[in-house]
């Protein structure tokens, strides 16, 4: 299997894409280089030849046939050392010398996406949105932050397909009004129900589906929103420094999920234009696409793991705009606590409004 590794003509060491400046640099010279100038590297994507290596040994037990099918080996164009990834990673680095490369095999073909919204925060901005992130939250343990252990950080450029389409949507809802007064001897209560329809068109454009297992779905549409209006055309050389993978979830198996957002996402569209009633349920929708393509691209992500007594917890960042998502411990007694005084504050209150009904 072939890989791409990016070399700094100046002093030959492995140059990396840098997001604060969305350039390459040289980390040990500091020649930068422009997005533009490194075109030429991709033109071996078209032209990639494929390695047959086999290995003859004793040693060890045979792989199995779906094992085979899933792993592949890589050696490294610095040093030499051998590369052991998935049938999915894109980009990696070399665990013996550190530089990062780029699996050009998982690239080619139709494989080869046709965006990147590169990174534009870096891993100290994850650090950061980390330490954010556990400010404030009063439920959290206090020594959560000092017994915290960050177990490794990494920016992953996530697979997702991009889906394109227009909706034609016709819905009905069932709402109602309520009034209420009274008079020297009865309270009254008055509801009103009513019918509501609502017809339209929608144009949707780029709906992201996670194409990766690897990531958890939730974890992914959590981070959202990105801003498309950032993405370019591909290139190999914005993977130089992070870890990618290809997608292993293809387009074809993405459309349900694709069409459960957009029906999601019209009915909510259709439902905010219905206002002035207490309550709104819809009781019918027919959505209906059309012209509907899909787009092969790679989403940025920092990827956080920390143990906690014995626990794991894993935080991502969106790399684009550093809206940062995970769960954190509850301290039981913090809990316990602020329940007790929320059920005696609504004591209290239930208390003093029965004293004063006994005045009148």
């Amino acid at each position: 299997m072939a890989l791409q590794e990016y070399k700094c003509p100046c002093c030959g060491g492995a140059i990396t894409f840098d997001s604060s400046l969305q350039k390459m640099k040289c980390p040990y010279c500091d020649t930068e280089f422009e997005m533009e100038a490194l075109l030429g590297y991709d033109e071996d994507l078209k032209n990639e030849g494929v390695d047959e290596l086999e290995w003859h040994t004793d040693a060890g037990s045979a792989w199995t046939a779906d094992e085979e099918n899933r792993l592949r080996s890589y050696v490294c164009h610095s040093c030499g050392g051998e590369i052991i990834a998935d049938d999915t990673t894109a980009a990696s680095e070399c665990p013996y010398c550190g530089n990062p490369v780029v699996m050009m095999e998982q690239l080619k073909g139709n494989l080869r996406p046709d965006y990147v919204i590169p990174f534009k925060l870096d891993k100290t901005a994850a650090k950061e949105g980390l330490k954010q992130h556990l400010t404030g939250k009063f439920l959290l343990p206090k020594v959560f932050k000092s017994e915290n252990h960050l177990d490794d950080i990494k920016g992953i450029y996530v697979p997702v397909w991009l889906f394109n389409a227009d909706a034609d949507a016709d819905i009905r809802y069932r709402a109602t009004r309520v009034t209420v007064w009274s008079d020297a001897r009865y309270n009254y209560t008055r509801t009103d129900h009513y019918s509501i329809y609502r017809a339209g068109h929608l144009g949707f454009d780029h709906v992201p589906v996670d194409g990766s297992t690897k990531m958890a779905d939730d974890i992914m549409e959590s981070v959202e929103p990105y801003d498309f209006s950032d993405a370019v055309d591909f290139q190999t050389a914005y993977l130089a420094g992070y870890l990618a993978d290809k997608y292993d979830v293809d387009a074809e198996h993405s459309v349900t999920r694709a069409n459960q957002r957009v029906k999601e996402s019209t009915e909510d569209a259709f439902k905010d234009t219905v206002e002035g009633y207490a309550t709104v349920t819809a009781e019918n929708a027919s959505v209906r696409l059309k012209n509907g393509e899909s787009k092969y691209a790679l989403y940025p992500v920092w990827i956080l793991n920390t143990t906690y007594r014995g626990q794991k917890y894993t935080f991502a960042m969106n790399g684009q705009t550093g809206k940062f998502v995970g769960n954190l411990p509850t301290d039981n007694a913090k809990l316990w606590l602020t329940r007790l005084l929320m059920t005696a504050g609504i004591g209290g209150i239930i208390y003093a409004v029965m004293w004063l009904l006994q005045l009148m």
